[in-house]
């Protein structure tokens, strides 16, 4: 009987859970989903402020005598007029029919002496298009190159509480290259400024690793790793791998003189300016 008693005595006793207890194990699952969604949630007010702090007007950037200024005419007026290097700023209201909304640009000067002034329009600024003149790019690539690289360096400097505006390359006077069977004329402009380009900036990466001062950027910027060329890869500089973001391409042409026209909503699609057109309207 004794014996008994003592087995009896080391067995356990059978837990009891309270009903707080209970309840605290069943609400902890719901708890840590509402966490995930208040995180969530968070997070998308924050990429949503970061966003919202994007300006509102698209910047026309480029060499002088790239077209700029022939560009922007024909986008606000819907004709092309002729046109001179320009020493001044010009702005102007694009209204974009397909989304009934409206964009600033604004037309910086390409001379060397003035043409950083596209920084003080950064902050307003959505996009940024770089105009090249697919004509001459063969010739003067280095130039457009070194103009180029300024703006990416500018670009890749923003503070991280800003957003980059996007960043377009035009392949302009696409018209004056002859087309093939493979090939359009705009292509051929496309393959050609992107080729030359790279090319270009790949050199003055080469140039600045090895410590050579990089022709275009001021003495504190030329101090600083790459000078914004950085990519992803490793290999030579690719539009594709740069870490600025993403790099987009269009071919685009105006007519000149006597072979201005009006651009109207019934041909406006068919204009050298289509494409131009359908990224604003993307970008609105």
């Amino acid at each position: 009987m004794e014996e008994y008693s003592a087995d009896t005595s080391k067995r356990p006793e059978p837990e009891v859970l309270s009903p707080t207890s209970a309840l605290n194990s069943q609400l902890l699952p719901i708890a840590a989903v509402l966490l995930a969604v208040l995180l969530v949630a968070v997070f998308a007010l924050l990429v949503r402020k970061k966003s919202s702090k994007r300006g509102d007007a698209v910047i026309l950037a480029g060499c002088s005598d790239a077209g700029k200024t022939a560009i922007l005419t024909t986008l606000a007026y819907q004709q092309t007029l002729p046109t001179h290097a320009s020493m001044q700023t010009n702005a102007a209201l694009v209204a974009l029919p397909s989304s009934r909304k409206t964009l600033r640009v604004v037309d910086v000067p390409g001379h060397p002496r003035i043409r950083d002034q596209f920084q003080e329009h950064l902050p307003q600024a959505k996009a940024l298009a770089f105009v090249v003149d697919a004509s001459t790019v063969s010739r003067n690539g280095a130039a457009v190159a070194e103009h180029l690289h300024m703006i990416m360096h500018a670009l890749t400097s923003l503070p991280p509480s800003r957003s980059a505006p996007s960043l377009l390359i035009v392949a302009h006077k696409c018209d004056l290259l002859k087309g093939t069977a493979n090939a359009s004329a705009e292509q051929l402009a496309i393959n050609r400024v992107r080729t030359i380009l790279e090319r270009e900036l790949e050199k003055r990466r080469s140039t600045h690793a090895n410590g050579v001062a990089v022709e275009g950027l001021g003495a504190e910027d030329a101090e600083s790793e790459i000078g914004g060329l950085e990519c992803t890869g490793n290999g030579e500089f690719k539009f594709a791998e740069w870490e600025g973001g993403e790099v987009a391409f269009i071919g685009t042409s105006v007519p000149i003189g006597k072979a201005a026209q009006v651009v109207t909503e019934k041909h406006s699609e068919k204009d050298g300016l289509s494409s131009l057109r359908e990224w604003l309207e993307e970008l609105a």
